[in-house]
């Protein structure tokens, strides 16, 4: 071959490195977000830098869009976010749902009826469904989130007012994983049974959950379970961890995660997503 002659593409810059994960999936409480629904410095900048990098950063929450809303605006936040445990996937930067699924209201008092035969009287609380809808809460359901706007009714019927996404329930007796497990083994064939946090035990439509919700708003996204990192820390990530390639629990998640977990990092308040994202991504 003559020296004098250039092949064309012989000569080429180096391919920009492979992205570590396309999609990181965070979780908000007890992951993200510190007290007083803060994100710290270090994870916003850790944040930053992974989508500087070409990574999309997706929350998935069980809280509704009325009660996320403000923390999407505090962090500048215009991607998906899947809301209401799977139920709503929500458009930041257009201010609208994507999708939504409501409950069935008569299911829900049924499931209710049958978990009551079974432990006693529960306590119950519903979000309502939509952009603006409100947080009902019955009789005895105590609101261990007094920042969030909740609107107070008398009587149970009262919950069913207008159309819900879920239901959450209290026992004045049993704690949060015995109520879980007696509630699913009474009604876990008509509806989905979560733990999502501490006194937050909740009722969704069957086949809806975390993994449901991330996979829709995946697939908008152009983004596969294989490219996914997701963080969590309580027993309603477990399908969302199920789904991604990689699963990361927080330091202070309930066991049943970390069992399942492929990484433990340290806490949300010691910004273990931080951690994990500037080893990843520098």
């Amino acid at each position: 071959m003559s020296k004098g002659v250039r092949i064309l593409g012989a000569v080429t810059s180096a391919p920009p490195p492979a992205l570590p994960y396309a999609l990181i999936a965070t979780d908000l409480d007890g992951t993200l977000l510190q007290a007083g629904d803060t994100v710290s410095a270090r994870s916003y900048e850790a944040l930053a830098t992974a989508r500087a990098a070409g990574a999309q950063h997706i929350i998935v929450t069980g809280r509704p869009v009325p009660q996320v809303r403000h923390v999407l605006d505090g962090l500048g936040y215009t991607g998906l976010a899947v809301c209401g445990q799977g139920a709503q996937v929500y458009d930041a930067a257009r201010g609208r749902l994507l999708h939504s699924v409501s409950m069935d209201r008569e299911l829900a008092e049924v499931a209710l009826g049958k978990i009551e035969a079974e432990v006693g009287e529960v306590y119950a609380a519903v979000n309502q469904e939509g952009l603006d809808a409100e947080m009902l809460i019955g009789p005895g359901y105590r609101m261990w989130h007094p920042h969030l706007p909740t609107v107070r009714v008398p009587r149970r019927c009262d919950l069913w007012s207008a159309p819900i996404n879920k239901v959450l329930l209290q026992h004045p007796e049993l704690d949060d994983d015995e109520l879980t497990e007696v509630a699913r083994s009474v009604v876990g064939h008509l509806v989905n049974v979560t733990m999502a946090g501490e006194h937050t035990v909740e009722l969704q439509p069957p086949g809806i959950d975390k993994a449901s919700g991330l996979a829709r708003a995946a697939d908008v996204l152009g983004v596969c379970p294989s490219g996914t990192i997701a963080f969590g820390d309580m027993p309603n990530d477990i399908p969302m961890f199920a789904w991604s390639a990689h699963g990361v629990a927080m330091a202070n998640a309930h066991r049943e995660l970390v069992a399942v977990a492929d990484e433990l990092t340290l806490s949300n308040e010691d910004d273990g997503i931080a951690v994990v994202l500037e080893r990843l991504y520098g």
